[in-house]
């Protein structure tokens, strides 16, 4: 049950329109010249009124605002990480402290967090921007609080099935997180806010993952005693979120107001409805165009037209295929490493050291992935297929071994080869699109994946459906990867085949052989400047710390 760090933190680094006033961005009134003060070093009657206003903090004092919260913020990302027992939930249930049988953790309890995620993945998402971010992590921490209640307290099927609910919402509330320190920074910051968040919260879980595995493997400690430590680091956590800022921007409902005329559009309309709308129906009017200006609907009808770029199309369908399958390892993995190694020695249960290598190993590998710089619109359905064929051959091995010890190191293997293609599957979604609209994109891709991965839950491993045991599960899944994996190697030969035709077909300059080396100088140039924007099909897009900075400027095409 244990989840990945907050991948979304660095996906959703959305640009408010206007940045609040948290952070103040109006400059200080410029020093009166010298020159222009009197004997008295008084400034003329004129300036009498920028005088009175009261004195913006300098830059000293905005700097040392800038670390204190950033300094918080991370805190508090890095301690609402903190959850040792997390890792040791599932022999917790099979375990003689519950004594729940393998097939309801497997059937009945371990299926409603893909349902129940599903139901409030998309209300979560609209009241974190309605309600300006702060409640919607208030009401993650006092999630967290609930469900570790009932874990502790908890004794039949429905108060585990409580659990999962909570936890979905736990789940879907951390995009609140997510989007929240950008709220609160300058557009400059954004790229800087976004590495130490994520420091902050791989950091969190991975500390949160050693810890467990040292009370339980050295510190001898049971389940029920880290849970109950677990329960202690969230309290603390709420009382964190009690103090953080409320935003008075978010990026969808909360948006500034038009400056340039003293009233508000509303208040212009109710001077003055217009000719065609009579007084008796303007608040109809006023309905309609408030949906029509709609920022949400706008930028979905937005959404519509740029699903036309190739990458866009590829890459987001590799979200939702691959986060799906990714997610339904990651839920059930612990359940077939009982299945392995069926011990009741909690000291040889090392979940949480395994999860620690993975986080660690993904850390790795996603900080590589902004290293490589190739031509994605030719090779990435190459890299896809062949990252996709290492991760069934990965489930296989899980599958069919019965080491535990093969079974850690496959499980890492495979959650550190997802995190490689994540960071570039971002920088390739976000690389043609606002920083706005990207957000809308990746949240439109989690539901997806999210109503597919509901899908084959209740299809494979709901009591309801075929109720499959974990084991043969895993070899659906394998089956599952296997097909992708040949899909995009067939599409990574029919892009070889098309670029190879066009390359065989490519006109060559007139009079070739009749120019002279400066002619075909002044001949290249002419067509350079004439391609003034990169096109989406064959553009090189890098991905890295600069990749924001490159993707505005066109590469070289092939």
């Amino acid at each position: 049950m244990v989840l990945p760090g907050c991948w979304l933190s660095d996906l959703l680094g959305k640009e408010p329109s206007v940045v609040p006033s948290v952070e103040n961005q109006g400059a200080a009134s410029p020093p009166v010249p010298q020159a222009a003060r009197g004997l008295g070093g008084m400034a003329p009657s004129g300036q009498a009124a920028e005088k009175q206003a009261p004195p913006e903090p300098g830059p000293g004092r905005e700097l040392k605002s800038w670390r204190c919260l950033v300094f918080y913020l991370c805190f508090y990302g890095f301690m609402a990480q903190m959850r040792p027992g997390e890792s040791f939930i599932t022999p917790y249930l099979l375990g003689p402290d519950k004594n729940f049988t393998q097939q309801q953790v497997t059937n009945e309890i371990t299926p409603v967090l893909s349902y129940s995620y599903l139901v409030v993945l998309v209300p979560i998402f609209l009241l974190t921007d309605y309600l300006r971010y702060k409640p919607v992590l208030l009401l993650q921490a006092l999630s967290y609080i609930c469900l570790w209640l009932l874990l502790l307290w908890g004794r039949s099927v429905l108060h585990m099935q409580l659990m999962e609910l909570f936890y979905s919402i736990t789940m879907a509330a951390r995009i609140a997180y997510s989007s929240y320190i950008f709220s609160l920074v300058r557009p400059a910051r954004y790229q800087r806010m976004a590495g130490y968040s994520r420091t902050a919260v791989l950091l969190g879980v991975f500390t949160s993952s050693v810890l467990g595995q040292l009370l339980v493997t050295v510190g001898r400690l049971s389940f029920s005693t880290l849970n109950c430590i677990s329960l202690a680091f969230l309290t603390f956590s709420l009382l964190l979120a009690l103090f953080l800022k409320r935003p008075k921007r978010s990026l969808f409902f909360n948006r500034s107001s038009p400056v340039g005329s003293g009233a508000t559009p509303s208040e212009l309309d109710r001077m003055s409805p217009g000719p065609g709308r009579p007084a008796g129906r303007k608040a109809g009017w006023m309905l309609l165009d408030t949906l029509r200006r709609l920022t949400l609907v706008r930028m979905l009808w937005e959404l519509r037209d740029n699903l036309r770029l190739p990458q866009l199309r590829l890459w987001s369908l590799w979200w939702v295929f691959n986060s799906a399958g990714y997610y339904l390892i990651v839920y059930y993995v612990h359940i077939l490493w009982n299945v392995v190694n069926p011990t009741n020695d909690t000291t040889e249960v090392y979940n949480g050291g395994v999860d620690a290598a993975s986080t660690l190993l993904g850390a790795i590998t996603s900080f590589a992935a902004g290293f490589v710089t190739i031509r994605w619109a030719l090779w990435a359905e190459l890299v896809i297929a062949g990252v996709t064929a290492v991760q069934a051959g990965l489930i296989f091995l899980m599958y069919s071994t019965r080491s535990i010890w093969l079974c850690y190191v496959a499980f890492v293997l495979f959650r550190g080869s997802y995190q490689f293609l994540v960071p570039i599957a971002t920088f390739q979604i976000a690389s043609s699109l606002s920083k706005e609209l990207c957000a809308l994109v990746f949240g439109v891709n989690t539901f997806l994946a999210t109503i597919l991965k509901t899908t084959v839950t209740l299809v494979v491993s709901d009591r309801r459906g075929l109720g499959l045991p974990v084991h043969t599960q895993f070899l659906v899944y394998f089956v599952y990867f296997l097909v992708m994996s040949a899909a995009y190697f067939l599409g990574a030969v029919l892009v070889g085949l098309r670029h190879l035709h066009e390359r065989r077909h490519q006109p060559l300059p007139l009079a070739q052989d009749l120019s002279s080396p400066e002619e075909a100088a002044t001949q290249v140039l002419s067509v350079q400047d004439g391609a003034l924007l990169p096109d989406p099909e064959i553009s090189t897009w890098a991905t890295g710390p600069a990749s924001m900075e490159q993707s505005e400027q066109p590469e070289a095409k092939a």
